[in-house]
């Protein structure tokens, strides 16, 4: 089982992509390599294979907030499955974990949701997507400054608050607020639960 991230950006005519598109290249190429692994089509839709489905959820919420540190935001569905045909771009793959991203991206614009999964489990999607419609009322209304917060602690999890305040030039009571403001605990209570649940289900 694999897991396939496919995401656009919302509003990105907002910003020029100059702003955000070297540093989301930047942030695919630590999780493997262009094109086979991941690619940035169309100016502003991208498709990324994470190997570890248990992987998926934090990835998701690296790329998230990254773009929401920029003021920006992105619509990612994520599909779980298998890869039967490996091109050399991610574009001309497929399998179900494919088949099953592309389904669910097709519904979120009407949805009005910006992250959703698609196992082919449907409890387990079920349980899943209903964490995920309630943290995003919090993750969709991330500060610029929270979210930086998150990504920084997400891309080093081993440093200490302390750590984290001289990484973003802040103190410790600074950290401490916008750990609070971002709901971070929460969201890793989440992301934890995800990954201990994706283990039981076969798809």
């Amino acid at each position: 089982m694999i897991s396939i991230i496919t995401g656009d950006i919302v509003n990105s005519r907002k910003l020029s992509s100059e702003i955000w598109m070297d540093g989301l290249k930047k942030l695919l190429n630590t999780f493997g390599k262009n094109p086979i692994e991941w690619e940035i089509y169309r100016g502003d839709e991208f498709q990324l294979v994470v190997k570890n489905p248990e992987e998926a959820l934090i990835s998701a919420l690296q790329i998230k907030s990254y773009f929401k540190s920029l003021k920006l935001d992105v619509r990612m569905s994520i599909g779980f499955g298998d890869m039967t045909y490996k091109a050399d771009k991610i574009s001309e793959s497929n399998g179900t974990a494919f088949s099953r991203s592309g389904e669910v991206f097709e519904t979120l614009k009407k949805q009005k949701i910006n992250l959703a999964i698609h196992s082919g489990n449907e409890a387990f999607d079920a349980e899943i997507n209903l964490m995920l419609r309630l943290s995003l009322v919090f993750m969709d209304n991330w500060l610029a400054q929270s979210a930086e917060f998150v990504l920084t602690t997400i891309e080093n999890p081993s440093l200490s608050q302390e750590e984290i305040g001289v990484k973003l030039g802040i103190n410790q009571a600074a950290v401490s607020r916008r750990r609070k403001r971002a709901q971070f605990d929460l969201v890793m209570e989440m992301e934890k639960y995800f990954r201990n649940k994706i283990k039981t289900i076969s798809v």
